[in-house]
């Protein structure tokens, strides 16, 4: 016999292992990153980490690909041609950052409201907003406006936390999974696992979602629904559930506010208002005495059906308002079933089966527990149906109210912090009124009064000025769009150009491809950036730009302040901003320099750490003048934002023996690297469930330094500040919204959840929903650069069902113009079988500008990928009114991406996709035609 070959089938990659956090996309994956000679080998995942523990996606593993891109930025730029141009000269680090001072110091002096400060998907805006609020511009927040605030903001209203990194299924628990409007990009390895663990124990998938891919492609059920209708749907379950008594009363009775009581009198100023004691706690019937009792009292038993009369004023509980609402046959499957686009009878199979696997499937696992009223429970109860929602149901302006209904069906279920059910991840859960409010007022040479963002409690917590006009360049916060959590990043050109509210100086922005794929209106946004006044001045003044790749935006830029790749840098994955922890434990991570930079470039966070000490920003600089912090890495070690509690919450105190509290401790991010990059607290057996209402749960937060002090609270079916604002637009308090939104604030902003179709002025004509995803191998633009991941998506056809296909002629390959009632685009496109018949949709953020990103002109990304943002504006169809009306939800300030309306027609096959503008030039030029380096002896 022929002796084989021998062969090495692990062959050595490395000569040195480092272990750091991904940045590939918002999972924050723990990664192996094996060097050999110096440099980056080989990326896998790491084995021990929590989120991912060594599952590694496609987009993780070419994270290698990402830190060798021939896009990297060299050194700082400062720009020497016309606007737009590309045309920039390399300058030093001084001289930039002399630049930066003397733009930013005098707008400080004077106004710091004429700087605007916006950030991308940075991951650490606990300290950007920081350096902001120092600073004192009330212009500040991140990408969440445009990404998914209605899912944030309407989870934290509602139930204290949300989905994403608020929570998680219990996925060892769960016998049927719902997913709502998830595309594969976020969360996609926790997701991925869980999965499996339900797929391997027979558990039961539901996916609802127009667009059959991803996640969806795996469900036993995929629900094609009509977009935008999510909310009817889930409305319409709910008067299934409520209808055939299907919902869990002792859970709705203790741990919600559906017993506490509503002022009922139509002629009261406080109608709809709960009823409260002197300490302002929420008033509910004692089923016990038959008298009233705050909700929290020791041994009361909250009756969901009592009323209470008071000096002539009837009061009824949440439950009945809830009742007369969703029993009304407007929500009957028959009535709803044509607009949704699913069936009446599968409507009440779904709830049905939701029901019956809640109820019938129950179980109690045999933990001990006290609640927040000192009862003792000797187990807990398991109600094995979990769900989880994203991007698909928030990202209309009906979706802020949908987010909430969702939140209502798991609550009515009894399906929330429950063993089987969805689960929230430390900090959260965390009640609206735990966050700060909103803060807006600024002064000259002197910080923000207080936090940027946080969630109003009524319409005296509104970012207004005296005069009533809106405090901020965004109009977050005002009575356009009152509960705008994470401000409205996607209106701050539009506003800023249009001087409406007012005119700025400087645009400063990190990591915001605003210019092209994460702006609304492209074509619109580029030339806003590039418009002069009668003098030939920029309407725009200055802007200052970060990034670390030749972005789209970069061409935009005055100045260019570069950005490292993720593994040359600090970063802080932290419990007071984004955190990592999972249901059972509380954790967090960091990223290190695991390579040093060769390019003169710097991490944007050290960077601002450096401007803050030049201005002389508070919390920047010692009492004798000199910079506070050399670097973002003293910053997360030394900087404390209250007494005890930093940045990390591992290996804290003198011996980094402390978690959670304790004083810094100088070799914090040295044990962090020798622990893998992260530290993990685990909660202690009995804690981990009913963790609102769990005394020990609460104990070991305060412990941990989550919060000061217990703060169990009820959910919120009725959100009263949505009332509050009701009663404002019908004339009631000292703070009145203006006459042209009285309507729209009583018809929208409704304490229980509601639905509404978007604003359809202008529409007609235009009858088919166009939406985008992101797929499962990218997430930032930055992905369409990497040499791997252009190989899976290198241009992005338009997929369109089989009936539209047949309808207008088309097959295959073939071209159709795209129209809206803003703009044009000539695509190429595919057939798809598994999409809603009235749908079309591609993947976003694979189209790119000839001459970004060290791309070649023909590179298929230019030529054959298109974007969708051409057809999108961020204001709505003029209405007549001389008003500029945001394409957002009314509520939240949400974009409402999908709520896109076209119409198709087959077209000649261009040369290339349409629009199509000019090459712009680059500072980095053109990438080599292919990446290749040795990594083996």
């Amino acid at each position: 016999m022929k002796q084989q070959p021998a062969i090495d089938l692990s062959p050595k990659v490395s000569d040195e292992l480092r272990k750091t956090t991904c940045y590939m996309c918002a999972c924050r994956c723990g990664i192996n990153v094996h060097m050999k000679g110096g440099k980056v080998a080989y990326i896998e995942g790491n084995r021990d980490h929590p989120v991912n523990k060594g599952v590694l996606c496609a987009k993780g593993s070419a994270g290698i690909m990402q830190h060798n891109a021939p896009s990297r930025l060299r050194a700082p730029l400062k720009r020497v041609g016309a606007r737009g141009s590309g045309e920039f000269e390399e300058i030093s680090w001084d001289e930039a950052l002399k630049i930066a001072t003397d733009w930013l110091a005098p707008i400080r002096e004077s106004d710091p409201s004429k700087l605007a400060f916006f950030t991308g998907r940075d991951q650490s805006q606990s300290f950007t907003s920081l350096w902001a609020q120092a600073y004192g511009t009330p212009n500040y927040a991140a990408h969440g406006g445009f990404c998914s605030v209605n899912m944030a903001t309407a989870g934290i209203y509602t139930i204290g936390g949300a989905f994403w990194e608020f929570g998680q299924p219990d996925w060892d628990h769960t016998k049927l999974f719902m997913l709502f409007g998830v595309a594969e990009d976020h969360d996609s390895n926790p997701i991925k696992m869980g999965i499996g663990k339900l797929k391997a124990r027979g558990a039961r998938i539901i996916g609802v979602n127009p667009i059959r891919t991803g996640y969806n492609a795996v469900a036993d059920d995929w629900v094609g629904i009509t977009p935008g209708t999510d909310g009817l749907f889930i409305l319409s379950m709910i008067h299934c559930l409520m209808k055939a008594g299907k919902i869990d009363l002792h859970y709705l009775a203790q741990y919600t506010d559906a017993p506490v009581l509503v002022n009922c009198d139509e002629k009261s100023p406080d109608f709809g208002l709960f009823l409260r004691d002197d300490n302002g706690k929420e008033l509910v019937i004692d089923r016990n005495t038959g008298r009233l009792a705050a909700f929290d009292s020791p041994g009361i038993r909250p009756d969901l059906a009592a009323t209470h009369r008071a000096a002539g004023v009837t009061h009824r509980p949440v439950f009945h308002q809830m009742a007369e609402k969703y029993l009304n046959e407007e929500y009957a499957p028959e009535a709803v079933a044509d607009r949704v686009g699913i069936t009446a009878t599968r409507i009440r199979a779904i709830a049905a089966e939701l029901a019956r696997v809640a109820f019938e499937e129950a179980f109690e696992l045999p933990h001990e527990w006290t609640d927040f009223r000192g009862e003792k429970h000797r187990s807990m109860t398991g109600r094995p149906v979990s769900f989880h929602a994203m991007r698909g149901i928030s990202a209309h302006a009906n979706g802020f109210q949908t987010c909430r209904a969702l939140h209502v069906l798991q609550i009515i279920l009894g399906s929330v912090e429950v063993p089987g059910g969805f689960r929230f991840k430390p900090p959260y859960p965390k009640p609206a009124k735990a966050h700060p409010k909103p803060h807006a007022a600024c002064s000259p040479c002197s910080p923000l009064n207080g936090p940027h963002l946080g969630f109003v409690q009524g319409p005296e917590d509104l970012a207004l000025k005296d005069d009533g006009s809106p405090a901020r360049i965004d109009k977050a916060f005002t009575w356009e769009n009152p509960m705008s959590s994470h401000g409205l990043m996607h209106m701050v050109i539009s506003n800023a150009h249009a001087g409406d509210p007012y005119k700025i100086d400087t645009l400063f922005m990190y990591m915001a491809n605003m210019s092209w794929n994460s702006s609304m209106n492209t074509g619109g946004v580029m030339e806003m950036l590039t418009d002069t006044d009668e003098n030939g001045d920029y309407v725009i003044p200055r802007i200052i730009y970060s990034d670390a790749y030749s972005s789209e935006m970069v061409a935009f830029a005055d100045l260019i302040l570069p950005d490292t790749t993720y593994l040359e840098r600090h970063d802080c994955i932290s419990l007071l901003d984004r955190p990592i922890c999972e249901a059972d434990a509380a954790a967090d991570a960091i990223r290190w320099p695991v390579v040093q930079p060769y390019r003169n470039v710097r991490g944007f966070q050290s960077v601002l750490c450096d401007l803050g000490a030049r201005l002389k920003l508070p919390g920047f600089i010692n009492e004798d003048g000199s910079a506070k912090y050399a670097d973002y890495a003293d910053y997360i070690v030394n900087h404390m934002r209250r007494p005890g509690i930093g940045p990390l919450a591992g290996f804290r105190g003198p011996q980094g023996d402390q978690s959670g509290r304790g004083d810094a401790h100088p070799e914090q991010l040295q044990r962090y690297i020798d622990n893998g990059g992260f530290f993990v607290e685990h909660i202690p057996e009995g804690a981990n469930y009913y963790k609102p209402w769990n005394a020990a749960y609460q104990d070991w937060a305060v412990k941990m330094g989550l919060f000061d002090a217990p703060q169990p609270y009820l959910f919120s079916l009725y959100v009263e500040p949505l009332r509050k604002f009701q009663l404002a637009a019908e004339g009631h308090g000292t703070r009145q919204p203006p006459e042209h939104l009285r309507q729209r604030i009583k018809d929208h902003m409704s304490p229980l959840p509601i639905w509404y179709e978007a604003d359809q002025q202008g529409n007609a004509g235009y009858d088919i929903t166009a939406l985008t995803q992101r797929p499962m191998a990218m997430y930032h633009s930055w992905g369409g650069q990497n040499a791997w991941l252009r190989q899976i998506h290198g241009h992005n056809p338009l997929y369109l069902p089989s009936n539209l296909m047949r309808e207008h002629g088309l097959k295959d390959d073939d071209w159709a113009r795209v129209t809206s009632p803003h703009g044009e685009i000539i695509v190429p496109v595919k057939g798809m079988a598994a999409l809603n018949e009235n749908t079309i949709w591609t993947w976003n953020a694979i189209g790119k500008r000839k001459g970004a990103w060290a791309l070649r002109p023909d590179a298929p990304e230019a030529t054959r990928g298109f974007l969708l943002n051409h057809l999108i504006h961020e204001l709505l169809p003029p209405k007549g009114d001389g008003l500029r009306w945001a394409n957002s939800d009314p509520i939240t300030g949400q974009a409402a991406w999908f709520d896109l309306k076209v119409r198709i027609e087959k077209a000649d096959a261009p040369m290339e996709t349409e629009p199509s503008y000019s090459p712009q030039s680059s500072p980095v030029g053109t990438g080599p035609g292919e990446i290749a380096w040795k990594i083996r002896s």
